[in-house]
């Protein structure tokens, strides 16, 4: 009880400095993390898709004779694209357009390629589940369950027109 009038009295003693400032970090809304994932959809996977499907396997009949290294087709090059812009930008196109970008919570500074590989690997396997989908929307900071394993979050951050 103390504690909810310490919050309400907005009184953080110094243990709970380090939960504010994670909390204020990770401040992108859903629903713009959710755009800039269609975004880079369309813009990133839908064209490996088709170069796959059309240059790669011959046509759509071959693709779906052989699903296996179809998708291995797709995901090696996604896979180098997202982890490239993520290291080397904090951003994908997607993520750029919506003014969101990628950190790391412990420094508040780019994630490793480490913590990238690992955020990419989670959300391709967690993607498919429903569960981790609606996690944000009971989690308290707002991250989802590869934010969480790979301890990076999304954060609102005003483009540079460099």
């Amino acid at each position: 009880m103390a504690r909810w009038r310490e919050l309400k009295k907005n009184k953080f003693s110094k243990n709970n400095t380090r939960a504010k400032d994670s909390i204020n970090l990770c401040d992108a809304l859903l629903m713009a993390r959710f755009k800039a994932f269609i975004t880079d959809s369309f813009m990133l996977l839908i064209p490996i898709m088709y170069i796959v499907f059309y240059f790669i396997m011959g046509s759509r009949e071959a693709f779906a004779a052989d699903k296996t290294s179809g998708w291995v087709y797709i995901f090696i090059p996604h896979f180098i694209a997202v982890v490239s812009f993520w290291y080397f930008k904090a951003q994908t196109p997607g993520m750029r357009a919506y003014e969101v970008s990628l950190i790391d919570v412990t420094s508040g500074l780019n994630p490793s390629l480490f913590q990238l590989i690992i955020r990419y690997i989670s959300m391709s396997i967690l993607m498919f589940l429903v569960f981790p989908i609606l996690f944000p929307y009971f989690n308290k900071n707002k991250r989802t369950l590869w934010d969480i394993i790979s301890k990076t979050c999304v954060k609102s951050s005003p483009v540079d027109l460099v």
